[in-house]
């Protein structure tokens, strides 16, 4: 199917938190409780619809182990968007935010848009982190904030979509360079015929980071 632009994810934070989760959820609207760790990076797509536009999804879901951390690294460059992780019940995944964010400031574009995300909210009873922590945090740090839930579904289109805004805005504002492919956004067949378009081909997983497709 064709699109006006697509927008490269990076989802990042400790292991256990959710985030392969959270893409199965948002890409397969499923919920499986059992998941093996992610081993490198995993990839998953979908399209969503913005002011009208059709726009890609391409989303790569990293491995929290500090093992994979330089892999991780890699994939920061080119991405427009970064969903950051934590689990409202493990006070530990919170605590690292700060190393993660460092991190990724470090590696990526300057311009990278940032969702905040404590997920797990259905288990309500286990919560170690305020909702009002995520919601400083965020605000300290110039983030986007939203619980969700990955088993409920609670609130991941939202997160998802909400940061496809933020770049969709920001693109609007001229803030990026949507001709310079390294700040993860690519324009479609839709945009404009001389844009080629070759971006729908399902990319081989690898652990080098190289190109966005």
């Amino acid at each position: 199917m064709s699109y006006a632009y697509l927008f490269k994810y990076i989802i990042i934070g400790d292991t256990g938190v959710g985030k392969s989760c959270l893409l199965l959820q948002f890409t397969d609207k499923r919920f499986q409780p059992v998941h093996d760790l992610t081993i490198g990076v995993e990839f998953g797509a979908r399209m969503i619809t913005i002011d009208g536009r059709q726009i890609k999804l391409q989303i790569w879901d990293t491995a929290g182990q500090e093992s994979f951390r330089s892999i991780t690294r890699s994939y920061y460059r080119g991405a427009a968007g970064a969903l950051l992780v934590y689990d409202i019940t493990r006070r530990d995944t919170f605590n690292h935010l700060t190393t993660w964010l460092e991190d990724a400031r470090q590696h990526s574009s300057s311009n990278m848009v940032i969702m905040l995300i404590g997920n797990k909210s259905d288990l309500e009873a286990r919560r170690e982190v305020k909702k009002e922590e995520g919601e400083a945090f965020a605000r300290e740090h110039g983030l986007i904030f939203m619980e969700t839930s990955a088993k409920t579904a609670a609130n991941v289109e939202e997160a998802f979509i909400n940061t496809a805004k933020e770049i969709y805005e920001k693109i609007q504002e001229g803030v990026f360079d949507i001709n310079n492919e390294a700040n993860g956004i690519k324009l479609g067949p839709q945009h404009s015929p001389a844009s080629g378009g070759a971006g729908g081909n399902r990319p081989r997983q690898s652990s080098d980071g190289g190109g966005c497709c």
